[in-house]
């Protein structure tokens, strides 16, 4: 009974150190938050969607307050909600360009030729494992919506040719479609660059355009007809640069044989889009 007792009185001793110990470390070592913390969660859209950089709205209300970042860098809030913040904070509002997710692909059912019917697991993810699920180009899009079902903001939507395609309103640019798609199809953009290439295969000449009328068959035409240097041929595919002083034009997509670089004026695939370019080579 006595080692009992002893047990018990040592146990209650070190319970009784720990505790004070602890009420000290909390007393000296806390670190109280920022009030303004939490008036700033309150503004911000809560839809944790990692659009600025970071984890979370808790996490870039974090930096706001530290200074580290502008309102305007959250892209899912509104102007007016921006103003808010950057008033109550007193600061300037700044930020980023809207940016937008591009599909590098637009071989949909009447473009990409098939070399038979997919009937697996109805999941872009699944198909790719089937040998590109049955595409004759194995870098295309494999119009299974695993970008839909991804995207929590309801701005892809699958068209009737079996491609997604973007709402430049409610898109945020979270990158989760970037994410889930296994053929590594898009890409994150400021809204502001127009020309963009909608082919994502590295084959050439008849070999592309065989397998999807679409296709980039490398001719480079559209490198000869930019201004200089903001687009170039490598790889087989144009690369569209945006970081120089002169900026691309939408003559680089007028003489693109295939329509394979397209001169985007709103949401992808849109009729509304590629009507100059028709014109421009005498199809409409």
């Amino acid at each position: 009974m006595a080692d009992v007792a002893i047990a018990v009185a040592i146990m209650t001793g070190l319970a009784l150190f720990f505790a004070a110990a602890l009420a000290l470390a909390y007393r000296f070592l806390r670190v109280d938050e920022d009030p303004r913390l939490e008036v700033l969660e309150e503004l911000l859209p809560g839809n944790n969607c990692g659009a600025c950089g970071e984890p979370g709205c808790a996490a870039f209300a974090g930096q706001l307050v530290a200074g580290t970042a502008q309102p305007g860098k959250c892209t899912v809030a509104s102007p007016e909600v921006q103003v808010e913040m950057a008033a109550f904070l007193g600061v300037d509002v700044g930020g980023d360009e809207k940016r937008i997710a591009r599909l590098k692909c637009a071989g949909g059912l009447l473009n990409a030729r098939r070399l038979g019917d997919y009937q697996g697991v109805g999941s872009c993810r699944a198909a790719a494992v089937v040998d590109g699920g049955a595409l004759a180009c194995s870098w295309g899009c494999l119009g299974l919506g695993d970008c839909e079902v991804a995207c929590t903001f309801d701005a892809i939507h699958m068209n009737d040719e079996a491609l997604p395609v973007v709402a430049p309103e409610p898109c945020t640019a979270c990158g989760d479609c970037v994410d889930v798609c296994p053929q590594d199809l898009f890409v994150l953009l400021p809204e502001s660059h127009h020309l963009f290439v909608q082919c994502n295969s590295p084959l050439a000449g008849e070999d592309a355009v065989s397998r999807c009328s679409v296709a980039c068959d490398a001719c480079g035409r559209c490198a000869l007809d930019a201004p200089a240097g903001t687009v170039e041929m490598l790889g087989g595919l144009p690369v569209v640069h945006y970081d120089l002083e002169v900026r691309p034009t939408p003559q680089a997509a007028w003489r693109c044989p295939t329509g394979a670089i397209q001169w985007l004026k709103g949401r992808q695939f849109e009729e509304s889009d590629q009507e100059e370019v028709a014109r421009r080579r005498g199809y409409g």
